[in-house]
């Protein structure tokens, strides 16, 4: 399923708080990914991998969880 954020237009100056809260969600899942692409790249694990792409997406949302759960037990 694709998504696509709501915008303003000259016709709509404002957005409803539904559209809103829409956007907001959006933008979180987007900054997951977007914080997700650098540690893999600092990690070469897109280069090494030889497999399928059904394969791969399960590696690597497992490396993330690997990640965001060591993330969480070291201290600040």
């Amino acid at each position: 399923m694709v998504s696509t954020l709501f915008k303003r237009h000259a016709t709509r100056p404002h957005l409803s708080r539904g559209q809103k809260t829409v956007n907001r969600a959006h933008a979180r899942i987007h900054a997951l990914g977007e914080r997700a692409v650098p540690l893999l790249k600092g990690w070469n694990v897109l280069a090494k991998l030889r497999c399928g792409p059904r394969r791969a997406t399960a590696i690597i949302a497992a490396i993330l969880v690997l990640h965001h759960t060591e993330a969480r037990r070291q201290p600040r």
